[in-house]
C-alpha cells in the first residue's frame, strides 16, 4: 500500500503539469454562454480575434502566461454555465490540432515533382506500383471555380501532413504554418532543422498526379532564424543575388555534409534544397527559402518579405495549396508544376516477369532531354554551333508594336483619351487545348501545310497585304515580313485563316503530339479565378461592377493580391523557362548549359504558346476594326491601347442591342483571355510618346515615360 508521502508526491507532480483546456468546441460554447464576443476576449487576453478563433476551432493553442489566464477564465465560466448532460471528457493538448486550409480558399493541397539533382529513389530502382483503386493518402477536394461561401467546408487534410505544406520559422523557434497553427521548433542548426521538419513537423503535401511524388516540406527562414542557425543575415557578392551561394568551406555547409546530408548542384543559396538519396519510395528532402537573401522576388511577391511570419505563411500557403509548394522562383515553380501534373514515368508491369518497373507515362515529356530543330534553338546552342546552321530562327515573341503617327486620322486625334486594356494571363489562355510535339522533330522538304501538326515551317509571307493601322500578325514588332522566315504552326494557320495560301519551303515537324499543358492550364486558371473571387471579383459581375471591383481588389486584401501576382508570374516565368538561356559571364557559345539537361527545355513549346497568344491578340484587333472601325495605338504583349471618347472601356467596346458584349472582340471579365482596364491617359500624352518612338502600352498604367524602352 502506498504511503502518504508517495501519494502527495504524485499529486504534486500532476499539479506541476501544464493546464489542460477543454475541447475547442466547449471553449466556444462557454464564451457564447457568457455573452462575450471574440473581440472582447481577444482584448482581455491581449491577443487578436484571429488567435481566439484559432483557439476555438483547434488550429492553435495558447502558451504561457496566456495559457493559465485562459484556463482560469474557462474554469470560471464552466462553474457558471455547466453543459447539459454528461460533461465532455478533457483532452490533453500536446500539440496543435491538424490545420485545415485558411477560410479564404478551398483548393486541394499541392505537390511537387522530384528535383532533377536530388534523386527521388535509388538509381535503377523502379517506382512502386500504385494501388489500383485507391491512391495513397486521403484525396483532396477539387478546387472550387466559384467564390467560397463563408461556411464552406475545408478540404480534407492529408493525415500524413496535418500542418500543411510549409512553415515560416522565426528567431524564437516559432514555426508558423497555414491556418494559424504555430509549431515549436527546437532546432539550433540546419541539420537539426531538417530532421525536425521530416520527422516531427507534420509538414508536406500530397502529390498532384497519381504517378507523381509528394511535395517536400518548405521551411521559410526569417532573418532572425537564419542568424540563429549560423547563416549570414545577407549574402554579399558581385554577382546577381539569385546566383550567390555560401562557399563550400562555410561552417553550415560543413555541418550539412557531416550529418550525411547533401545539397543540390545549385548549392546553399536563397533556395537551398537538402536531401539524402531516397531508399525505395521514402523521400528525405527539405526545401529552405531564406527571406533576407531575397528568396521572394519583390516583382513576383510584392510586399511579402516584409510581412509578419504568420502572414507570409498565409500567402505562401494559399499559393502552395492552389498552385504548388514553392521551390524556387515563380518561374521555377511554373516549370515544376508542369512536371508535377504530367510525371514522366509510371509503374508498369513487365509482361515477362510480372515485376513492376518504371515506364513512360503517356502524354508527358519523358525523362530524357531532347535536342531542338536548328531553327527552334538559340544561336549559342550546340546544335547550331556544331552544325554551322545559318538558316535562321523562329522569331515567335510577344508584340512590341507602336502604330505610325502618319496613319492617325483627324477624328482619332481629337478623341480625348487613350485607354489601355490588359488581357488576363494571355499566355495561360493560349495554353488551353494547345497541341504540342512530344517526340523529336523530323525534317521535311516542301511539305504540304497542315494546321494540326505542331512544328516549325519555313515560308514566305511577305506578299500578304496588311492594313498599316494594325500590326502584322506574323512578326513581334508588327512589321511586314521581308522574305522567307520560320514560323510556328499557329502563325501559318492564322495566315490561312485570313484567306492566304501557305506553301512551306521546308519544315521540322513532330509525329507524336498531345495537349501537354492542359492540366497546367486548368490548375493555374482555377487558382487565378478563385483568388480573384476571394478578392471580390467574381464571374457573375456586370461589366460596370467588374471595373469597380478591379479598382479596389488589391487594397481589399494585400496578401491575396500578392498571391495573384505570384500566379501571374508563375504563368509567364514557366513559359519563359521552356527556353532558358545560358547564364554567367564565363559561358562560351557551343557549350551546353544546365537547363539543356531538362526534358522541359523545349523552345518549340514556348514558341507555340507565344505564337498562339499573339495570333489571339491580332484576331481580336482585327475583329474590333471590323465591328467598330477602331484601330489600336500600340500593343505590348498582352496590353493594347485604344483612342476613346471616354475614360472607360465601356465607351468604345462593342455591345449588342441586348447589352451583351459582341463576340470576337475584347470582352471584360476575370477569366484568362478576357480584359481588364490597364490605365487611362490623355490622347495628347499617347501621341507625344508615339512621336518619340516610345510605346504608350508600356506606360499607360503609370503615365511616366522614359527614353529607355528596354525591359
Amino acid at each position: 500500500m502506498a504511503s502518504e508521502e508517495e501519494l502527495f508526491a504524485n499529486i504534486d507532480a500532476l499539479l506541476e503539469e501544464e493546464p489542460q483546456l477543454p475541447p475547442p468546441a466547449e471553449r466556444a460554447r462557454l464564451r457564447e454562454a457568457a455573452g462575450i464576443t471574440q473581440a472582447r476576449l481577444a482584448t482581455a487576453l491581449k491577443s487578436t480575434v484571429q488567435t481566439v478563433k484559432n483557439y476555438e476551432n483547434g488550429r492553435s493553442e495558447p502558451k504561457s502566461p496566456r495559457l493559465e489566464a485562459y484556463q482560469r477564465l474557462l474554469n470560471g465560466w464552466a462553474a457558471k454555465y455547466p453543459a447539459h448532460g454528461a460533461p465532455a471528457a478533457p483532452v490533453p493538448v500536446a500539440a496543435p490540432q491538424p490545420a485545415p486550409v485558411p477560410d479564404t480558399f478551398t483548393g486541394p493541397a499541392a505537390s511537387e515533382p522530384a528535383d532533377t539533382t536530388a534523386p527521388a529513389q535509388a538509381p535503377g530502382a523502379p517506382a512502386a506500383p500504385e494501388h489500383p483503386t485507391r491512391p495513397a493518402g486521403r484525396p483532396a477536394t477539387p478546387s472550387s471555380r466559384r467564390p467560397a461561401a463563408k461556411k464552406a467546408a475545408a478540404p480534407a487534410t492529408d493525415p500524413r501532413f496535418p500542418h500543411g505544406p510549409l512553415a515560416v520559422l522565426d528567431g524564437d523557434g516559432s514555426a508558423y504554418a497555414v491556418g494559424g497553427v504555430v509549431l515549436d521548433c527546437p532546432a539550433t542548426t540546419v541539420p537539426e532543422l531538417v530532421e525536425w521538419t521530416l520527422h516531427e513537423s507534420g509538414l508536406g503535401a500530397p502529390k498532384l498526379n497519381r504517378y507523381g511524388k509528394d511535395s517536400d516540406p518548405l521551411i521559410v527562414l526569417t532573418a532572425a532564424a537564419a542568424v540563429k542557425l549560423g547563416l549570414p543575415e545577407r549574402l554579399e557578392g558581385h554577382e546577381q543575388r539569385r546566383s550567390l551561394r555560401l562557399p563550400e568551406d562555410h561552417p553550415v555547409v560543413k555541418q550539412v555534409a557531416k550529418a550525411k546530408w547533401q545539397l543540390t548542384q545549385r548549392g546553399f543559396g536563397p533556395w537551398a534544397r537538402i536531401y539524402r538519396k531516397a531508399q525505395g519510395r521514402d523521400r528525405q528532402c527539405v526545401q529552405l527559402a531564406i527571406l533576407s537573401w531575397d528568396a521572394l522576388d519583390e516583382r513576383s511577391w510584392p510586399g511579402v518579405a516584409e510581412m509578419e511570419p504568420a502572414d507570409i505563411a498565409r500567402v505562401l500557403g494559399v499559393y502552395a495549396t492552389r498552385v504548388i509548394t514553392p521551390r524556387g522562383s515563380t518561374a521555377v515553380s511554373g516549370l515544376e508544376l508542369m512536371t508535377a501534373l504530367r510525371p514522366p514515368t509510371k509503374a508498369v508491369q513487365d509482361p515477362e516477369t510480372g515485376n513492376w518497373v518504371s515506364g513512360y507515362n503517356a502524354g508527358s515529356l519523358g525523362t530524357e532531354p531532347m535536342n531542338p530543330a536548328p531553327p527552334e534553338a538559340t544561336p549559342e546552342h550546340p546544335v547550331v554551333v556544331n552544325s554551322g546552321w545559318t538558316g535562321g530562327f523562329l522569331n515567335e515573341e510577344a508584340y512590341q508594336w507602336v502604330r505610325s503617327v502618319e496613319t492617325l486620322s483627324d477624328e482619332e486625334c481629337t478623341l480625348p483619351f487613350a485607354v489601355g486594356l490588359d488581357l488576363n494571363t494571355a499566355f495561360l489562355a493560349a495554353a488551353a487545348r494547345l497541341v504540342v510535339g512530344l517526340s523529336a522533330p523530323d525534317h521535311f522538304h516542301a511539305p504540304k501545310f497542315n494546321p494540326k501538326i505542331p512544328g516549325s515551317w519555313l515560308a514566305d509571307l511577305s506578299h500578304i497585304e496588311l492594313d498599316p493601322r494594325l500590326p502584322s500578325p506574323f512578326t513581334p514588332d508588327g512589321s511586314r515580313p521581308t522574305g522567307p522566315a520560320w514560323y510556328q504552326t499557329h502563325t501559318l494557320a492564322y495566315a490561312q485563316e485570313l484567306g492566304h495560301d501557305v506553301h512551306p519551303i521546308e519544315a521540322y515537324l513532330r509525329r507524336e503530339t498531345g495537349a501537354y499543358l492542359d492540366p497546367w492550364h486548368d490548375r493555374l486558371k482555377t487558382a487565378y479565378v478563385d483568388t480573384l473571387a476571394d478578392m471580390g471579383v467574381t464571374k457573375d459581375l456586370s461589366d460596370v461592377e467588374f471595373l469597380a471591383a478591379m479598382e479596389q481588389h488589391k487594397q481589399k486584401d494585400p496578401a491575396l493580391a500578392a498571391v495573384l501576382s505570384a500566379i501571374k508570374a508563375t504563368v509567364k516565368g514557366g513559359v519563359g523557362k521552356l527556353r532558358e538561356r545560358p547564364q554567367g559571364k564565363h559561358y562560351k557559345e557551343g557549350e551546353t548549359w544546365p537547363a539543356l539537361a531538362r526534358p522541359t527545355w523545349r523552345p518549340d513549346i514556348r514558341a507555340a504558346v507565344i505564337s498562339k497568344a499573339r495570333v489571339n491578340m491580332h484576331r481580336k484587333l482585327n475583329n474590333m476594326a471590323k465591328m467598330t472601325g477602331l484601330y489600336p495605338l500600340a500593343v505590348l504583349s498582352d496590353c493594347v491601347v485604344y483612342p476613346s471618347p471616354g475614360e472607360s472601356p465601356l465607351d468604345f467596346l462593342p455591345y449588342a442591342a441586348s447589352g451583351k458584349p459582341q463576340p470576337g472582340g475584347f470582352r471584360l471579365g476575370p477569366t484568362p483571355g478576357l480584359a481588364k482596364l490597364e490605365g487611362v491617359q490623355s490622347m495628347l500624352w499617347a501621341v507625344d510618346l508615339m512621336e518619340k518612338g516610345l510605346n504608350p502600352a508600356r506606360h499607360i498604367q503609370g503615365g511616366d515615360a522614359v527614353l529607355d524602352e528596354g525591359e
